[in-house]
């Protein structure tokens, strides 16, 4: 699954959001109707997307009286991964190192401290 998620691009993950808030099939009329709202992206953009999508194997074309599009590839997966993959390599693996960096450069006040701790302490529990 890591080896599908590693080869979804930039443009293609604003597709997939569509499809993963949609929790099932959505047509392409759907599909390039919010796109459209949200982006300058054109029609036959839209289509090359969701052509990419189902070729790389994360999104599914099923043919009805139009096409529907659904994910194959869940939006946990596809943080998993990514998180993951920016661990491994900005952090070398240490997922220690990035919470460091967080907290060091201010981008976590103290109530996303105070979430985290909350979090660390539910982990520690389980364990015993």
């Amino acid at each position: 699954m890591s080896k599908l998620v590693s080869k979804i691009t930039d443009s293609e993950v604003e597709v997939m959001r569509v499809l993963w808030e949609a929790e099932g099939e959505l047509p392409i009329g759907d599909i390039r109707r919010i796109l459209e709202k949200n982006s300058n992206w054109k029609r036959s953009t839209i289509k090359t997307l969701l052509r990419r999508l189902c070729k790389k194997g994360v999104v599914l074309a099923i043919k009805k009286e139009v096409f529907y599009y659904k994910p194959l590839v869940s939006e946990r997966e596809y943080k998993e991964y990514t998180t993951q993959s920016l661990i491994d390599r900005v952090y070398s693996g240490s997922a220690k190192n990035l919470v460091a960096s967080l907290v060091g450069n201010k981008k976590l006040d103290n109530h996303d401290i105070e979430e985290l701790r909350s979090l660390f302490k539910v982990e520690d529990n389980r364990d015993e």
